[in-house]
């Protein structure tokens, strides 16, 4: 199953999260034996940290620190997440905390390292949660001395090898080992613990099947995820025996047979059932009997190359979530799926769908909170929406016509995508109420509206490539949360914002193709001022204006670094699953890169970009630009810039494009250059720079038109050479001439050396008839030559 269909399948689940949060595996982890420690005792924490680089560790957030025995006083609970970096050694003092019941190292960077055996002797842990550490190699065998270990948490490492690490954990109830790299078979054994109830082995690479023998074993595990691994078809028949389970995750099994949802008849007690990338067996999904958990809550089926809606769901009057995304579904959305009475959520992107049956006001008195109808075949006008509704994703559809006003009556509507269709008319005024608005590439008209109130709860909002007119509403100003403000490729008019740098969380600027005006020079000449600014795009524009020296200063860019993920932060701002997190990374935004423009999926997440091309900002370049050690991509082509390229690029390491072309730039260009090894594309055409091109990697595969109309340039890629010759173009000999042309070589090289040999007879006897002058000034007239 493709890469790209299982990211959209995990964005559904984000999305249930936020929808449903309390669906989570509740622990019932008890706290209260936990306190405050001591001044003494809370020195193990400086000891411990002090063994790494630790200063991005935050102590004023209550999740960090360390807490003691409520009677004893000892510590025993250490947690530290998202700061700690360098190797985690077998002598640290951590280990000498024998008294630890609770230990929480999660999303630090011990840079590959492999667990260290000695987590065996804290044998009083209770809790251990190692979680997205960087860890690699096996799983110690010493883990099995921790006999009353409750909680273990060990995904998203790079672990290696198989289950025998839990044969005495008889307490164990929560066993998490997803994202790894954990091979071989399940045992039985393991599903058959007796205290175990969560169990999530998510992506690894686990193949076979489950056998259990024929014992009256009891089975306790309630929640269980074997999604995207590579075990057998035949997997299901054993499941079915775990008569607890209440969640169950087989997504992405890739199995060779399809699946039987009859199968899952004896599971009673199921509430989420998640079998997407699987193919279903057609004739269990069109069958009234009752075949299939009645019970169920939760039902997942993307990506299983279905056709039409199933009937099965008819008879699912629990059902509160459905999700159908990445199939082959054709035609009309059923009526009936609508009578569903407790059904709140509806996926359905990435079909072939283009209509609801039934009347137009079908959908009204559904009690649908959250409905994605994105990258579908709907057309006409915007349906008529249930009055509850608060998610309404129709992006990549045929809708037409005007934003209906009616949409002014649902008020518990705050996310709304409606992108990528052919809208026309004025934006309705109320749509300045939402959390998230994006209604990007239609044919809308007018100004965007000036009705946002104070403390308005805008975090998004993407206007961009429509019809605009008119200036940016200053009452954004009044949006104190928002994050993400595109509106490019309008015709709005107006002078650069810099009244919005109050938005302290304004993380995403862009203003490209407008009409934009005036000095982009701040007042005072200082910083720009938006600190959290990452993506910054104004480009074909018709600002002016200089960059003062301190321009650059207090970005948030400037202390980013790259994680293993990808991901700019080190520190999260919170859990993925957070509403505000889901709702930003899926933003789709175009972004000028390595000389091309292109869409942008995750750029809030994995881009730091500027673009000031096609102006006419004038002055030099400041050296402060160096200070955005996480930039990504900087375009300030087709502009007036002059002076020098800063020598401060060469601070630039995560730096993959590099626009200068159209300047009037003058001076070398900086050596450091050739040393930035993620830099893919490079562009300096047509300035006034000369010298030698920096000679390396990067930037000798670059291409010629990447250097040409500079008329002191010199050095590959261009032809011109640095020792005051034309290089002529190199031309492979015919076949033919290579005979004869390697007998005129020879000739020449006989030639050359008879003259060399009768010159330098000449000149010998010219130095040992007289001493000129001019020898006596080099050598001196006491000293000899040397020979």
């Amino acid at each position: 199953m493709s890469e790209s269909l299982m990211h959209l399948h995990f964005l559904s689940l984000i999305l249930l999260c936020c929808v449903f949060p309390s669906r989570s595996f509740d622990l019932h982890i008890d706290n209260s034996t936990y306190v405050a420690c001591g001044p003494h005792q809370s020195q193990a924490l400086a000891d411990f940290m002090n063994e790494f680089h630790s200063s991005h560790c935050n102590l004023t957030d209550p999740y960090n620190g360390v807490w003691c025995d409520n009677s004893t006083g000892v510590v025993t609970k250490l947690q530290l997440r998202e700061c700690l970096s360098g190797n985690l050694k077998p002598n640290s003092s951590l280990f000498r905390l024998h008294h630890l019941r609770y230990l929480s190292l999660r999303h630090n960077k011990f840079i590959s390292s492999s667990i260290p055996s000695e987590f065996g002797n804290l044998n009083r842990l209770e809790v251990l949660s190692l979680k997205n550490n960087g860890f690699v190699g096996q799983v110690p065998s010493s883990f099995n001395n921790l006999s009353l270990l409750s909680v273990l948490r060990l995904s998203r490492n790079k672990l290696t090898g198989s289950f025998s690490l839990v044969r005495n954990l008889t307490k164990l109830s929560y066993l998490a080992l997803s994202h790894n790299q954990l091979s071989g078979t399940l045992p039985s054994s393991l599903l058959t613990m007796p205290s175990l109830k969560y169990l999530n082995l998510h992506g690894n690479d686990l193949t076979g099947s489950i056998e259990f023998d024929n014992s009256s074993t009891t089975f306790s595990l309630q929640h269980m995820n074997l999604g995207n691994n590579h075990f057998e078809g035949k997997i299901i028949e054993p499941i079915s025996k775990l008569i607890n389970l209440k969640h169950l995750d087989l997504s992405f099994l890739n199995t060779s047979s399809p699946f039987d949802l009859r199968l899952f008849s004896s599971l009673k007690s199921l509430l989420y059932l998640d079998l997407s990338g699987n193919s279903i067996s057609p004739a269990s999904l069109d069958t009234n009997l009752y075949n299939i958990p009645t019970n169920l809550e939760v039902l997942f089926l993307s990506g299983c190359g279905i056709t039409k809606f199933p009937n099965i769901l008819k008879i699912l009057e629990n059902l509160e979530v459905i999700g159908m995304s990445n199939n082959r579904i054709k035609g009309k959305v059923p009526k009936w799926l609508w009578n569903l009475p407790r059904l709140t959520t509806v996926f359905v992107p990435n079909n072939s769908i283009n209509s609801f049956e039934g009347p137009v006001e079908v959908l009204v008195n559904s009690s649908v909170k959250n409905l994605s109808l994105r990258r579908n075949c709907f057309e006409g006008e915007i349906p008529i929406l249930p009055l509850s509704i608060n998610f309404f994703a129709a992006s990549k559809n045929r809708f037409s016509g005007s934003i209906p006003l009616s949409i002014c009556n649902y008020r518990s509507l705050t996310y709304l995508r409606l992108g990528y269709n052919n809208l026309t008319g004025p934006i309705p005024q109320c749509l300045s109420n939402l959390t998230l608005l994006n209604i990007r590439k239609n044919n809308l008209e007018g100004s965007i509206p000036d009705a946002f109130h104070m403390g308005a709860s805008l975090r998004t909002l993407d206007v961009g490539h429509n019809r605009l007119t008119g200036k940016l509403p200053r009452s954004l100003k009044n949006c104190s949360s928002l994050e993400f403000l595109v509106a490019d490729h309008n015709m709005i008019e107006d002078t650069f914002p810099f009244w919005l740098k109050a938005l302290l969380n304004l993380q995403v600027l862009i203003l490209s193709s407008n009409k934009f005006y005036g000095s982009i020079s701040p007042p005072g000449q200082g910083s720009l001022g938006f600190p959290e600014l990452r993506i910054f795009e104004i480009a074909d524009n018709k600002f002016t204006g200089s960059l003062p020296p301190r321009y650059f200063v207090d970005w948030k860019a400037s202390s980013l670094t790259m994680n293993e993920d990808g991901g700019l932060y080190m520190v999260h701002s919170g859990s993925i699953y957070e509403e505000t997190s889901f709702y930003n990374i899926i933003d789709i935004i175009d972004l000028r890169y390595k000389g091309l423009s292109m869409e942008h999926q995750w750029a809030l997440t994995l881009y730091a970009t500027i673009d000031f091309s096609e102006n006419r900002i004038e002055g030099q370049i400041p050296e402060s630009i160096g200070l955005l050690k996480a930039l990504i991509s900087l375009n300030l082509s087709n502009n007036a810039f002059t002076g020098h390229i800063p020598l401060s690029f060469s601070n630039l390491r995560k730096l993959e494009s590099l626009d200068l072309s159209s300047n009037q730039l003058s001076g070398t260009i900086p050596s450091g250059l050739g040393s930035l090894s993620f830099l893919a594309y490079i562009n300096v055409s047509h300035n006034q720079l000369k010298g030698e091109i920096p000679q390396g990697t990067q930037i000798t595969g670059q291409a010629k038109s990447s250097f040409e109309g500079n008329a002191g340039l010199c050095g590959l890629p261009l032809q011109e050479t640095c020792f005051g010759t034309d290089a002529p173009p190199t031309q492979q000999p015919k076949e033919e001439d290579q005979e004869e042309e390697q007998v005129l070589n020879w000739k020449g090289v006989v030639t050359g050396y008879g003259l060399g040999v009768l010159l330098g007879l000449a000149i010998a006897q010219a130095i040992a008839s007289y001493k000129s002058e001019w020898l006596v000034k080099i050598i001196g007239p006491n000293k000899r030559l040397s020979l």
